[in-house]
């Protein structure tokens, strides 16, 4: 029932005798489904065939906030054609702003962010969104765009109270990454108790962030099953309920079949 959001397993260089293993490893944790994460145009064409024969591996493409500076604006119009191209490519992202890294200008950043929230707009695509230390930006720019709520999902959340309700207020559908099960993470498991469950899914962010008890390991998407269990402590559900709710949701959002 089991499905995640947000994975890069072609990232750097792809094992094509690991990918196998991954996906084995995933179902047998109960993932049903997996949203592998282009990091541009580059890495899509050389990856995507990868997993011809993975039926159950979707697609998400964007321009990563720190990869704009050193990416060509007209790769966005050329995204366009790729999505009409692909029925796999499900979602645009991940899009976004990242001030922690201070190698590309914050300007930069922004215009790449904006064009392609325009592009999902235009071909009727949801957006995963990247957000770090950079939150009252990235919520002005995405309330310029246009974009229902229902359409922005907020990749790897990590923020406390005070941003849940923000994008509770504004009906995004929030992703939860393994850090939810670091000890010191109060925070954020306050946020997810106020969260709502029919917004809420996970996503491992492999191969980073890698949850309890294997953290300083890479991450994969098996792991999703321990930061289910930590939502589910704090939910007061079981995890098995959990992983129906999330994967259900993960579905109506990407719009899987």
């Amino acid at each position: 029932m089991g499905v995640e959001t947000h994975a890069h397993l072609d990232y750097k260089r792809l094992d094509p005798e690991n990918l196998p293993l991954v996906l084995e490893r995933a179902a047998l944790a109960g993932i049903e489904r997996i949203g592998n994460v282009f990091l541009g145009l580059e890495a899509y064409r050389a990856n995507a065939a990868a997993f011809t024969a993975h039926s159950k591996v979707f697609f998400l493409l964007g321009i990563h906030p720190n990869d704009s500076g050193q990416s060509d604006i007209r790769h966005v119009s050329e995204m366009a054609s790729l999505f009409a191209a692909d029925p796999n490519l499900k979602a645009v992202g991940e899009i976004g702003l990242d001030f922690y890294w201070k190698d590309t200008p914050p300007e930069v950043q922004e215009r790449f962010f904006r064009e392609q929230l325009a592009l999902a707009l235009e071909i009727g695509r949801p957006v995963a969104v990247h957000s770090r230390d950079a939150a009252p930006e990235t919520l002005r720019i995405l309330d310029e765009s246009g974009l229902p709520g229902e359409m922005i999902l907020w990749h790897c959340f990590g923020g406390g109270p005070d941003l849940a309700v923000e994008l509770i207020h504004r009906g995004y559908t929030v992703s939860i990454p393994g850090p939810v099960t670091y000890p010191k993470n109060e925070d954020l498991r306050r946020a997810v108790a106020i969260l709502e469950m029919d917004r809420l899914v996970l996503e491992s962010d492999s191969p980073f962030l890698t949850p309890e008890p294997y953290r300083g390991c890479p991450n994969e998407p098996a792991y999703n099953v321990f930061t289910a269990q930590v939502v589910a402590r704090v939910k007061g559900l079981e995890t098995e309920e959990v992983w129906r709710v999330t994967g259900a949701n993960a579905r109506r959002f990407f719009g899987l079949i």
